[in-house]
């Protein structure tokens, strides 16, 4: 677990632009198994979170075309929401930053740590504006 003042600026950069923040397996549960589409954002405090990832998933959430819900989840805080999030991504291993979308409860697309590790976020956010065209 990490200090909470450490991660409020890594929180705040992806809820200051409308993702919702869950904090507990129940939240998760209910925003992936809801109708329509989800798109989860697993945070990190690691630096291809900071250059790649966030800075990605806010270009694509800007998109036009983006799912119904965004959401996120914070590895190395809130444990039992972040192993809930996970366990919907199987069979992907563990990974954060990780992002995924969900279309009725189904994993439709995942963007897993080795993917956004020295790629540029435009690259990452294209790849996930092409998936919102496809399922949102």
């Amino acid at each position: 677990m990490y200090p909470e003042y450490l991660v409020a600026p890594m929180r705040e950069d992806l809820t200051k632009v409308g993702f919702e923040e869950l904090k507990d397996a129940d939240a998760v549960k209910n925003a992936i198994e809801s109708e329509g589409t989800v798109f989860v954002m697993v945070n990190s405090v690691c630096g291809c979170a900071a250059a790649n990832a966030r800075p990605a998933a806010k270009i694509a959430a800007a998109n036009g075309k983006h799912p119904d819900k965004l959401v996120t989840v914070f590895a190395g805080m809130e444990k039992e929401a972040v192993d809930t999030a996970r366990n919907y991504m199987l069979p992907y291993p563990p990974s954060s930053p990780a992002m995924a979308l969900f279309k009725d409860g189904k994993l439709v697309h995942i963007i897993e740590r080795y993917q956004i590790e020295g790629r540029p976020a435009q690259m990452i956010a294209d790849n996930l504006i092409d998936a919102f065209e496809q399922y949102c």
